[in-house]
Parts: C-alpha cells; structure tokens; sequence
C-alpha cells in the first residue's frame, strides 16, 4: 500500500475537484466559463496536469515528456470540443465528439498512460482524462442531457434499483452457468456493504456512467434513436471489458458486461440522470464483490 504524503494527498484531492465541482455546481461552472476571456477558457485545463506533476515529484519520477502530454492532452480535448460546440450548435452529434470518446476510452481501456505512475495511483492519471472530458464537454461543449448531477433524488435510487431487479433474475443464474459468479454466502458488516457500495459508486461507477451513459449514448440517441443507442453503448461497454481480470479476451465478462449496460442505459435513459444508472451499477458491482465473485 502506498504511504499518503502530503504531496499525494493533494494529488489525489485536485484530480477529484473537477468531479465533484460538476457534480454539484455544473450549470453554475458553465455560466462562470462562458464568461472567461477565449484564451482562458482554452488554456486553463492544462492545470490539469497538476496531479500528475506532484505524484511525480513525491516518486522522484517525474518527466518532461509526460509532464508536456498532460499538459497538453486537456487542451487539445478542449480545442477538439470548442470546434463541435461551433460546428454543431444544434448538438446533433459531431464527429469531434465521437474522436474525444475513441482517444479518451481507448487511453483508460489499452492503458496507454500506465507506465507514468507509480502503483497504486494510476487512477489519476484516469481522473485526469475524465476532468478533461468533463470540462471539454460540459462547459465548452454544453452538452445537455448528461444529466451529471450529484445532488441525488429519491428517483435515483428507485429507478436505478428497479433496473437491478430487473437485471438480476438473468445476470445471476448466466452468470453461475457460465462459470463467471461464484457463490459466497455470508452477511457482511454493515459498515463494509456500505463503504463498497460508496467507493464503487464515485470511483467506479459514477466515471463509467458519465463516459458511456452521459455522452456515449446522449450522442448516439441523436444519431441513431433511443434504441439503437442503448443497444450499441452496451455492446461498447461489454467489449471495454475484454482484458479485465484475464490475460486474454474474456468473453464472459464481456457478455454479462454488455448485458448490464443494458440497464444501465435504461436507467440512465429514464431521466437522463447519471446517478440514476450510476445506482444500478454500484449495486451491480457491490454486490458481485461481496457474495458473487
């Protein structure tokens, strides 16, 4: 386990802000940098890097040529989303957009960046693609029904566990079948459920749903309707799994992954509400750590 310098800390706390603060202020964010001169509103992602260069620091590892791709990279996604928001007013869809997704999820997916961190804190270096995205799409790009809102409503949670019932009679028995769940009884502590279910919910969930619900699908549904959308975000997200806890193509985990995104997505879908499918799947997830896996 790393030791948590004061260096990491901040660290890991300035790659969260940017989460958090759409999370919560997203429409009051837009409306501040709609209001910034055009230089400030293109530059100021390169404080993006910031993380990475006192994670460096702390590991006496830090380099030049990752320092300049982390500076750079948040500025090209925001150049990239600048140019759609201007090409595309009406939101249709640009394929601006879709280059962001391909460079962004092929970047966390292949691991692309890896080799920059130390372990253990490579979810940096994830978060930092993902505050990229978020600013790029969400106050330069505007994009409307991501639905990123953090406040979290009753109907969260009732449409997010209905999809789990939903979701559960096929997943569990396939699952079993297929050799992909295996079954451990036993009543874990309240405390431990809980604190799964929260780190699945912001470190696993809440990122995944924004990328594939929040602008994967919100993108495609004005493309290719609302069914063609669903169908095609899940069979991406099934095959985001491919290499996840096997050295070759797993395709069990990548069946029942695409399975779920179905559910995700119609969580999600209900009210255009990333908490909505964001519930489903870190109960999804909570529960497979906890008795299924």
């Amino acid at each position: 386990m790393p030791v948590w310098s004061p260096l990491l800390i901040a660290a890991v706390l300035w790659s969260f802000l940017p989460l958090l603060a759409f999370g919560f202020a997203g429409d009051d964010i837009r409306e501040h940098v709609s209001r910034w001169s055009r230089p400030l509103r293109l530059l100021f992602p390169a404080s993006f890097c910031i993380p990475y260069i006192l994670v460096a620091i702390d590991a006496f590892h830090l380099l030049w040529s990752w320092t300049a791709l982390y500076l750079v990279l948040p500025i090209v996604v925001t150049l990239i989303l600048n140019d759609a928001a201007r090409c595309d007013p009406m939101q249709q869809g640009n394929w601006r957009d879709f280059l962001v997704l391909l460079f962004l999820g092929c970047a966390v997916d292949l691991r692309w960046f890896e080799s920059a961190w130390p372990p253990h804190f490579s979810v940096v270096g994830k978060l930092i693609l993902l505050d990229s995205g978020l600013y790029g799409f969400c106050a330069i790009r505007q994009l409307n029904n991501v639905g990123y809102d953090l406040r979290l409503r009753t109907e969260d949670f009732t449409i997010g566990l209905r999809e789990l019932a939903f979701f559960a009679p096929i997943a569990v028995p396939l699952g079993l079948i297929l050799g992909f769940l295996h079954w451990h009884p036993g009543l874990p502590r309240l405390e431990t459920a809980a604190a799964t279910w929260l780190f699945t919910f912001f470190a696993i969930a809440i990122p995944e749903e924004i990328f594939f619900r929040g602008w994967m699908q919100n993108l495609l549904e004005r493309r290719v309707g609302r069914t063609a959308a669903l169908l095609t975000t899940s069979a991406i997200f099934g095959l985001a799994h491919f290499n996840k806890r096997s050295v070759t193509f797993n395709w069990r985990y990548v069946l029942l992954a695409a399975m779920a995104g179905i559910f995700y997505g119609r969580a999600w879908r209900t009210r255009h509400r990333v908490g909505t499918s964001a519930t489903t799947h870190a109960t999804v997830d909570a529960v497979w750590s906890l008795w299924l896996l």
